[in-house]
Order: C-alpha cells, then sequence, then structure tokens
C-alpha cells in the first residue's frame, strides 16, 4: 500500500512540474525540421533537460524567469514518433514529459487556399448563431452570457455556424473568415475575441478545439474553405504569459503601458522620427491588449509555430491578419514567408487599413515600392480600403462632379498598377469595424449596386453577415450596433432568417439578389482572373469589362437618380463584334446597340 501511495504521489509531482508545453504536439516531415518547444512549471529552468530517440537538441535557452525552458529540437528525418523529453537534477531524473510527432494529412504542404474566384463570408460567431446553450457561459471563463447587453457574450458558438453551413453555401460562398475563436478571457467585452488569452484553446463558449477541426471537416464536405483570424500584434491582458513574462522584452515595456500613435505611415515615411516610428510599432492597441514584441527571437518562434500548429491541426485554407502594418515590420516579414514557405500556395490577407493605394501597396509582398526600402513583407494579400472609401459614399452623390460620383470608383481602380497583384487583393464594402453597408444605403437599390461593384471588379470579394438580409445598425452607438444577432440563430427568436419560409419579403428580397449574384459569379472566369478594362465616366454613368479567354462580361452603372439611354460605340474595342448581351439578373437577353438603364440601377452583361 505505501509503494502505491509512493508511486501515486511520485507521478502527481512528475506531472505537475509542467504546467504547459506549446505546441502541445508537432508534426513530422516540416519543411523547416527546428522545433522550439516551450516548458512551462515552477522553477522548471533548475532542470536539464534531453530527450529520446537520439534526437538533436539543437539549443536550450533558460530566460530571466525560472519558470520557462525553451528547446529547439532537430526534427528532420523524424518519423512520426513519440519522444520522452526527461528533466534532470544533480544527474537524477525528477520528471519525464512525452511529447507527440504526429503524420501529416497527405499533401498537406501543397495545400490550395483562397483567391479571386471565391466569395469570403465573414462571420462574428458570437452574434451569428448559438447552436449549443449548454457552452453560453463556462466555469473556467469570466464574462458570462447577458444577451440583454449589447457588449456582452451572447451564446454564438462554432456549432451554430456547422448548423447554418447549407445557408451559406446557398449565398454562392465558398469560404468563410470568422473573427477570432480562441479563447479571449477579458472579464469583458470579449466576445470580439481579439484579446486572447490563450492561443492553443478554443475559447469554450464558443466550443473545443474537436469542434473546431468538426467546421473545418464540414466545410471542405462542401467545397468551403476555413480562414482564421489571426492576430500577431497584441494579445489580451488575460493571457497566461503576459501573467507570468518568459522574458521582460516577451512584450513592449515602456515601461509598462504605452498607446500607440496609429501612425502607421511612420513605417516607411523617410522623415519620421524614430520615436514616432517605434511607438507605432511598440505601442499597445489598446490598455487591455499588451503588445507583442516579434523582435524576440522566441516571441517570433512561439507565434509561428502557433500559426503553422494550427494550420496542420484544424486543416486551415488560409490566414486574415488583424492590424498586420502595426507588428515589428521586420519579424512579421519573417513571420509571413515561414508560413509561405512550408505552405507555398497558403494566403495570408493582412489588415492594412490605410487610404492610399502606394501605401497600401507596399505592404504586398514583392512590391516594387518597398523596395525602394530594400523592404518586402512577404504578404500575399492586402486589403483595398480606397475602394472601401469610395463605396461608403459614392451611390449617394446623384450628380456626377469632377471629383464626386461614379468618377470614384473609376479613380480608384486607376492605381491599380501599383499592386505586384492586383488579383489577389480583399475587396469589401463593409466588415466588422466599419458601418453597415445597408446604414449608409438604406435603398435597396444602392444595396444592389455596392454588390455589383464587389461582384465584378479585380480581386477577393468579401461581405458581412447579415446584410444579406438587410441587416443594418449605427456605429456611432458602439460596435455592438454593427454587429447584432442574426435573426433565427437563437431559439425563440420571433423571426428566423435562417429559413425561406420564415424570412420577411424584405429580407427575402435582399437574399434573392445576393445569392443569385454570386452563385453566377462562381460560373464565370472574367470575374475572376479577367482582365478589367474601364471607361471614363460620362454624365455619372460607369462602363467597365472583364475579359478572360473564353467570357467578356459587360458592366453598366447609372449612378444617377433618373434612367439614361446609352450609346455604345465608344465601347467598340471590348464589344467587338458581340451583338447581344444576357443580363445576369434579370435573365433577359439585350441589344448592344443602344441601352437604357434605369435609376440606380446596373446591367451586368455576358457578352454572346
Amino acid at each position: 500500500m505505501k509503494t502505491t501511495l509512493f508511486f501515486l504521489l511520485l507521478t502527481f509531482n512528475m506531472f505537475a512540474q509542467i504546467h504547459r508545453t506549446e505546441p502541445p504536439h508537432w508534426y513530422a516531415h516540416m519543411n523547416n525540421p527546428d522545433l522550439q518547444i516551450m516548458f512551462y512549471g515552477k522553477n522548471i529552468a533548475q532542470h536539464d533537460v534531453s530527450v529520446s530517440n537520439n534526437i538533436v537538441i539543437k539549443n536550450v535557452v533558460k530566460t530571466e524567469n525560472p519558470n520557462y525552458i525553451f528547446v529547439t529540437i532537430d526534427t528532420k528525418n523524424v518519423p512520426p514518433s513519440e519522444l520522452i523529453f526527461s528533466f534532470k537534477s544533480k544527474n537524477k531524473t525528477a520528471f519525464t514529459k512525452p511529447y507527440s510527432l504526429k503524420q501529416r494529412r497527405e499533401g498537406s504542404a501543397q495545400r490550395q487556399s483562397f483567391n479571386a474566384s471565391d466569395l469570403i463570408y465573414l462571420i462574428m460567431p458570437d452574434r451569428f448563431a448559438n447552436g449549443n446553450p449548454n457552452n453560453d457561459s463556462t466555469a473556467d471563463t469570466n464574462e458570462k452570457a447577458d444577451r440583454n447587453t449589447p457588449g456582452a457574450r451572447h451564446g454564438g458558438d462554432i456549432e451554430g455556424i456547422i448548423k447554418n453551413l447549407d445557408y451559406i453555401k446557398e449565398l454562392g460562398v465558398t469560404a468563410i473568415w470568422n473573427t477570432p475563436l480562441n479563447e479571449d478571457n477579458d472579464p469583458r467585452g470579449s466576445y470580439h475575441g481579439y484579446g486572447q488569452s490563450d492561443v492553443y484553446r478554443i475559447d469554450p463558449r464558443f466550443g473545443t478545439n474537436e469542434d473546431y477541426v468538426r467546421l473545418s471537416s464540414e466545410m471542405h464536405k462542401r467545397d468551403m474553405k476555413l480562414i482564421m483570424d489571426y492576430v500577431t500584434n497584441h494579445w489580451g491582458a488575460e493571457h497566461w504569459t503576459v501573467k507570468d513574462l518568459p522574458t521582460h522584452d516577451w512584450i513592449h515595456n515602456f515601461p509598462g503601458y504605452k498607446q500607440t500613435n496609429y501612425r502607421m505611415t511612420t513605417q516607411f515615411d523617410p522623415n519620421a522620427s524614430q520615436a514616432d516610428a517605434e511607438l507605432c510599432m511598440d505601442g499597445w492597441f489598446v490598455k487591455s491588449m499588451p503588445d507583442l514584441n516579434q523582435s524576440n527571437p522566441l516571441m517570433l518562434t512561439y507565434l509561428t509555430q502557433n500559426a503553422i500548429w494550427w494550420i496542420e491541426y484544424a486543416d486551415l485554407d488560409g490566414f486574415r491578419v488583424d492590424t498586420y502594418s502595426y507588428n515589428d515590420k521586420i519579424g512579421i516579414s519573417k513571420w509571413t514567408k515561414a508560413i509561405t514557405d512550408e505552405y507555398p500556395n497558403f494566403n495570408i490577407v493582412g489588415e492594412i487599413w490605410m487610404n492610399d493605394q502606394a501605401q497600401m501597396a507596399y505592404w504586398q509582398k514583392d512590391s516594387k515600392i518597398g523596395a525602394i526600402q530594400d523592404y518586402n513583407s512577404n504578404l500575399p494579400s492586402v486589403m483595398d480600403f480606397t475602394l472601401f472609401n469610395a463605396l461608403e459614399k459614392v451611390f449617394n452623390e446623384d450628380k456626377g462632379e469632377w471629383d464626386k460620383g461614379i468618377i470614384k470608383l473609376y479613380e480608384n481602380f486607376t492605381n491599380d498598377f501599383l499592386y505586384p497583384n492586383i488579383d489577389n487583393i480583399l475587396i469589401f464594402a463593409e466588415n466588422h469595424d466599419t458601418q453597415r453597408i445597408n446604414y449608409h444605403y438604406p435603398d435597396f437599390k444602392k444595396y444592389q449596386l455596392a454588390m455589383t461593384v464587389i461582384a465584378t471588379v479585380r480581386g477577393i470579394p468579401q461581405i458581412y453577415y447579415g446584410s444579406e438580409i438587410g441587416m443594418t445598425g449605427d456605429k456611432a452607438k458602439g460596435d455592438a450596433f454593427i454587429r447584432y444577432d442574426f435573426p433565427g440563430g437563437w431559439a425563440g427568436d420571433a423571426n428566423n432568417a435562417f429559413s425561406k419560409s420564415d424570412r420577411t419579403v424584405e429580407q427575402q428580397k435582399y437574399f434573392d439578389f445576393t445569392s443569385k449574384l454570386f452563385n453566377w459569379r462562381k460560373t464565370n472566369d472574367a470575374v475572376h482572373f479577367g482582365k478589367m478594362k474601364h471607361f471614363i465616366p460620362e454624365d455619372n454613368v460607369y462602363v467597365y469589362f472583364r475579359e478572360s479567354a473564353q467570357n467578356t462580361v459587360m458592366v453598366v452603372i447609372n449612378n444617377n437618380d433618373s434612367a439614361r439611354t446609352i450609346s455604345t460605340e465608344r465601347f467598340a474595342e471590348s464589344i467587338k463584334n458581340k451583338k447581344s448581351g444576357f443580363e445576369v439578373i434579370t435573365g433577359q437577353t439585350i441589344n448592344l446597340d443602344q441601352l437604357s438603364i434605369d435609376a440606380k440601377s446596373a446591367l451586368i452583361l455576358e457578352l454572346k
């Protein structure tokens, strides 16, 4: 009995020594064979470490915090296997830790990603659908569900997304970008997920890690792609390493808190002061979000491996990276390159919230603008905020002037030459941080115009949950008011817009148009990667073409508050010998000699 008790106590002590191991497991046959494992436990650094299976330990780092050991091993040519790490004190093994190198999925390194043939649907999971009410509040997280408070947790979760995948697919969607799903244990305002407290764990109010893998699998069954919203710039103040820093410079200390100046132009401004540039990169986004130090090699490797781990573990198809241009620019470039070296076809789109095309283009991979300063971000895709800026205003400007009206769209596209890869930029009329498009344009006809542009110009289109049924909201009241609950996502909702039979007439009108437009888009390669040619707007009417080897699409937008008749002679170089066009929304065949178009409306013509 005493022997058994001694063995149980010894076993408990062995495992009690290690409270966390990150990454929790890894994968064999990665392109980069070096694996940095962080072991965390009370005074763990007092021990020496070794590993089984003749694995080479390349580096052991012990920091000023004795609760951490960073061990880098060489996994080259090591097959999937179970390793044992031994921690010794005075040449005696004090405790051991098993560690798995797992088998990768077949073809994992060559996985495909999202591109201009896709339509991305942006979801804020807490506000979309509550598929599992049992996880709305959990014992191990601070903030509890309170649907009556706009900025609180409302209970939407991964199960809610899975249950409504067919609804999403019916819209013509081929990819989903969820705002972050990892644990955010802030005491309030945690529903958006951007203040993460554990980046290896799905927030239990959203579900489990296994639920996230199941979401990925269910999407792949439907030929849909899963995009993770990844945050490299900051975590939440409740992140467990922030509460016990591995190194003083794990995060940026001034000492303590100092807020960023938000002036991203200091990242490339040749006249910027060093103090301003450093405050942009190193300052905290907000007081509850400590700024991560990507110039610390331990931190940079931690972030890189965490991103790769999620790609392998959840079989991901892409990343959207939050506040990309606030990061240490050298560190984030290395992070991005490390991921795309492992996955050459993997797309990553960065949030570059700037209002000038040259400044945004600076951040795209192989930018000639960045090359002036010998900088390459390695970032495949950026978000087109200048197009977004135009789309917020243009359809409320009923008269065409030199700088007002539909000319705003034309002028945006005149600067496309600045981008290294114009097809690989994300285009949108709204997202979770902006006013809803239906707030700017409560008139359905103007919503149609905005979506027509998003569906037919170059780039990767993204739409925001709920707008396809006419949802609106006013950001001036607070972010929660552009992040309303999707009607029907909760048991007992008076209106279930997920179901055709329960939609209002108005909701169905929005849904039918959106679904028809984007399902058509899936079928025509000209609006995916076809060349774009546009003509200077006249009388607030804009005409442009998308042309591939097999297909030509002509788009006519009348931004006037009255109808117009348009002669097509000046478009001859794109119309060529074609005589008619099939209008994709109405299904009519239209003669191209002369076009009649209603007020505030568009024609999308497949030329025959």
